[in-house]
């Protein structure tokens, strides 16, 4: 099994989709493991001296001025797990889970926590052995962290809640037997460590920025292949256009559907049609589909600091030999980031849509109308439309943006909160249903592609159209469209796709 040494610093959300999807194998720098050992020495001074430290050996929240005693201390910190596991709702999907285990780790290695070697080991072990935590998905407020989701997850190690392991639901302590782990006993510090941080709305946002990223291209490979079918005009995608307005997302985008439609039979064939230019889901491809590539581009700078962080409280620092109170568990970079990128990808599932309506409509197309020949025997086409469009209507309501409202909790000690949970669980929804947007574009585009044979599309454009069709065939009659739709997004999302198209096309950005 490959190996990835964490270090505290070395994430990115590709490497971090790749240790989840590659099912690599985790082990920590020994210059991780020292700055571990260097701090907990001056937790464990603390304690000796029965200094009062915040969440060492007092209550939290509320009950941050009541004194633990040093034999209630390993009580205390079970009992915060178990309190704070007070989630509700649909189990967190698994890849979220295992990124919310390894960002945890990435941030408790770097000395700032005050946990012992032990956790650590526990951890990794924990991961390396490819245990998954059941954690309901709702009960985070996005600040102090997100504490119900995130003791969910530290529950398991103690045994309690359920874990699936090689696809089945165990109890935890059965889980754990299973792969030779004993329950862990948290000690002081310890079960705060695991509770107090942004891991949740980090692995949620992380995944949804590494789908956004190939949605990105897709949705440009989309468009011109509807450029193609609908005959319009690539005039509004020349490099001067672009050049004078240089947004690097509508640059790369314009350059993207130069290379897409290079060779194209179809544009020679209506070059001199007397049509001066289309409508704006054709015509302002580059402006919207760049403007969303510069919002992801924003976001990835966010994860990437993210997941390189220590987000729990307090935080240690040894070489001063000092403890200092903040809120680096606050989760408001996360949650707008969250919703920046849930309302740009639903833009270009909204642009879709719109060129999809174009495709299907004949009297804006030329094309028979709903893609079909035997209109009326036949609907075609029709309702795949309004798949599209109830999608992008759905994407209205989730994409109101989480993160301007907050509601106080603990006593009002906590009195401003980022709702950044809800903003990224929001967004992976809204990056699924524009999974689907854009998958139907494209099943529809290659369908009315095939009506203007014998002419060919562009180099990039008639690849997208062949790969489509080794599992899409021409459709000459009505069948169960959901299929169709699902077969086209297995192609899109689920092979290597856009690698393909880009043999032809150079490297699509």
């Amino acid at each position: 099994m490959k190996k990835f040494v964490l270090n505290g610093k070395n994430l990115n959300i590709l490497n971090s989709i790749s240790i989840v999807n590659d099912n690599l194998s985790l082990s920590v720098s020994k210059s991780a493991i020292k700055k571990v050992v260097q701090s907990r020495k001056l937790v464990d001074k603390w304690i000796a001296r029965e200094e009062i430290v915040y969440g060492i050996n007092t209550g939290f929240g509320e009950f941050k001025d009541v004194v633990i005693s040093k034999e209630q201390t390993e009580t205390l910190q079970r009992n915060l797990i178990l309190s704070h596991s007070s989630g509700v709702g649909d189990c967190i999907p698994d890849k979220v889970v295992r990124l919310m285990l390894l960002f945890r780790i990435n941030s408790l290695i770097q000395g700032h926590s005050g946990v012992r070697i032990e956790l650590i080991n526990f951890l990794v072990s924990f991961f390396n052995v490819g245990l998954i935590p059941q954690i309901p998905q709702q009960g985070s407020v996005g600040c102090s962290g997100d504490l119900a989701p995130l003791a969910h997850l530290a529950s398991t190690f103690l045994g309690e809640g359920k874990i699936k392991f090689k696809g089945n639901i165990l109890k935890s302590k059965d889980a754990l037997k299973k792969v030779g782990l004993k329950p862990f006993v948290l000690h002081s510090k310890e079960g705060l460590a695991l509770i107090n941080g942004t891991q949740m709305m980090s692995s949620f946002l992380c995944v949804s920025l590494f789908d956004a990223m190939q949605l990105s291209r897709l949705a440009d490979i989309a468009g011109a292949v509807t450029v193609e079918a609908t005959k319009s005009t690539n005039a509004a995608y020349d490099d001067r256009i672009q050049k004078i307005r240089p947004h690097k997302g509508q640059i790369a985008t314009a350059d993207n559907l130069r290379s897409l439609l290079r060779h194209s039979e179809v544009l020679k064939s209506h070059a001199d049609c007397g049509k001066v230019q289309d409508a704006y889901s054709i015509r302002c491809i580059p402006q919207v589909h760049g403007a969303v590539k510069d919002a992801i581009n924003y976001c990835l700078n966010v994860i990437n600091v993210e997941i390189n962080s220590v987000t729990d409280n307090p935080l240690i620092f040894a070489k001063e030999g000092e403890h200092l109170e903040g809120g680096n568990f606050h989760g408001e970079p996360l949650a707008l980031a969250s919703d920046f990128l849930k309302i740009a990808i639903a833009e270009l599932g909204s642009i879709s849509e719109r060129r999809t309506a174009r495709l299907v409509d004949g009297s804006l197309s030329g094309l028979p109308r709903f893609l079909i020949k035997d209109g009326g025997l036949n609907s075609g086409f029709m309702i795949a439309q309004y798949t599209a469009a109830a999608l992008v209507s759905e994407n209205k309501v989730l994409s109101h943006p989480a993160s301007v409202d907050s509601i106080p909790t603990s006593a009002n000690q906590e009195d401003h909160n980022s709702m950044g949970s809800i903003a990224s669980r929001k967004c992976y929804e809204v990056i699924n249903n524009v999974k689907n947007i854009i998958a139907i574009e494209m099943l529809c585009g290659s369908q009315a592609l095939e009506f203007l044979k014998p002419l060919k599309a562009g180099r990039g454009v008639e690849k997208a159209k062949q790969l489509i069709r080794k599992k899409v065939k021409y459709l000459t009659k009505d069948v169960m469209m959901s299929e169709l739709i699902e077969n086209t997004k297995e192609i899109l999302y689920y092979t290597d796709f856009i690698s393909q198209v880009e043999k032809v096309t150079g490297k699509l950005k």
